[in-house]
């Protein structure tokens, strides 16, 4: 049975949704079976607006039962300061009766993320969220340097190998290019191919 993997996101502007499609490529060329999901919005109607939000895809919001259902997770979600957005913390806060059943314990866990240049916080992004794996039982699955793109110093390119990501600009105009998309169907390639070799293994 191939594996099953969640792939969750909270995207503004768009460049995060944009990175999951080319992610889900890669996880269904791996076998893996997967849907998509959003992060619960915090913020009111009204204040998106101000901030020029389009309005989102039409993509499930997940919860607490739903994300049982799967081995993996792929969170991807842009920087807020160098760390994951609002929405994103709000939602891990709001997962302590998962946490005291232990129901993420063992489950795979991988991010992909955007920022606003090319500095402005790529790995901190992945790394100051893994406290959250730590403290479920989640094990964390980084992208390695898997992808040739992720050393090519020919032109400014996101992706690190803590996972895929973008450089929006400061003003959001940046749209992901041909090697940062090909990053994210490697990342989904590599992630589903883990997962489904565990799955396998456990007889799942």
């Amino acid at each position: 049975m191939p594996a099953k993997v969640a792939l969750l996101t909270y995207s503004m502007y768009g460049h995060i949704d944009k990175l999951a499609d080319s992610v889900e490529e890669g996880l269904k060329v791996s076998g893996a079976t997967v849907a998509r999901f959003q992060f619960p919005e915090t913020l009111a109607p009204e204040v998106l607006q101000k901030m020029h939000a389009p309005a989102k895809k039409s993509i499930p919001v997940l919860t607490d039962p739903t994300i049982l259902k799967y081995d993996g997770l792929l969170l991807g979600f842009p920087t807020r300061y160098g760390r994951t957005p609002a929405q994103v913390s709000t939602f891990f806060d709001m997962t302590g009766g998962l946490w005291q059943t232990a129901g993420l314990y063992g489950k795979f866990a991988g991010i992909f993320t955007s920022t606003a240049s090319q500095h402005g916080g790529h790995e901190t992004t992945a790394l100051t969220t893994i406290p959250f794996f730590a403290h479920h039982g989640i094990i964390f699955v980084p992208l390695g340097y898997t992808n040739p793109n992720l050393t090519d110093n020919s032109e400014i390119t996101g992706g690190s190998a803590w996972g895929a990501s973008t450089i929006a600009g400061g003003d959001g105009s940046r749209a992901p290019t041909t090697k940062e998309l090909n990053i994210a169907v490697g990342q989904g390639k590599s992630f589903g191919a883990i997962v489904n070799q565990y799955v396998a293994g456990a007889g799942k």
